[in-house]
């Protein structure tokens, strides 16, 4: 990988590192617990159950997703940055562009 490419992807990486901060706060206020004593129907509580449970499924992948990106932002100046761990061959540019958490080429996480 080029290093204009690193530097694009670095600057790509920390925009994303940090939306993602900012969505998890957003995620966590979304996440209280549903109180039995705000005057909601029956409908209305389960309906605000089921979207504490979809906004916690969604805030844990948030949050393995900002790992990876930490994890990817500090490796970006490593020499093996953009190399595969399976198979060891360099991941297209592009791929890293789009999710640069990846740290396999699009055949490998295809079988893995």
């Amino acid at each position: 990988m080029e290093q204009k490419e690193k530097l694009l992807l670095k600057s790509k990486i920390i925009a994303m590192v940090e939306k993602a901060q900012l969505d998890i706060i957003n995620m966590e206020n979304n996440t209280q617990p549903v109180k039995p004593e705000n005057s909601l129907g029956r409908i209305s509580r389960m309906d605000a159950i089921n979207n504490k449970s979809v906004m916690e499924a969604s805030l844990r992948n948030t949050r393995k997703k900002l790992a990876k990106l930490k994890t990817a932002l500090s490796n970006i100046d490593n020499e093996n940055f953009g190399i595969c761990t399976y198979c060891k061959n360099e991941i297209q540019p592009k791929r890293l562009m789009y999710m640069p958490e990846s740290d396999q080429c699009v055949r490998c996480a295809a079988r893995h």
